[in-house]
């Protein structure tokens, strides 16, 4: 124990997956993309976009969060 009131920051060295997605799911992704530039103004593009996307998920999955908490 350090004593120190700032806990040690969390390891947030990213991490590089790579994904093959179906043609039809990259449309989509493409229009999410125009219709995130549209109403925030700012280009994005996909692969910016898909970890915020996926977090966003996960975070709004009960199931999975109820699992989580679980598994303690």
């Amino acid at each position: 124990m350090t004593g120190l009131k700032l806990a040690r920051l969390p390891d947030c060295t990213p991490v590089k997956i790579g994904i093959t997605v179906m043609p039809e799911l990259n449309a989509r992704l493409t229009a999410y993309a125009a219709a995130y530039a549209k109403a925030y103004g700012v280009e994005e593009p996909v692969a910016a976009l898909i970890p915020a996307m996926l977090a966003a998920f996960l975070d709004s999955d009960r199931a999975f969060a109820r699992m989580a908490r679980q598994k303690g």
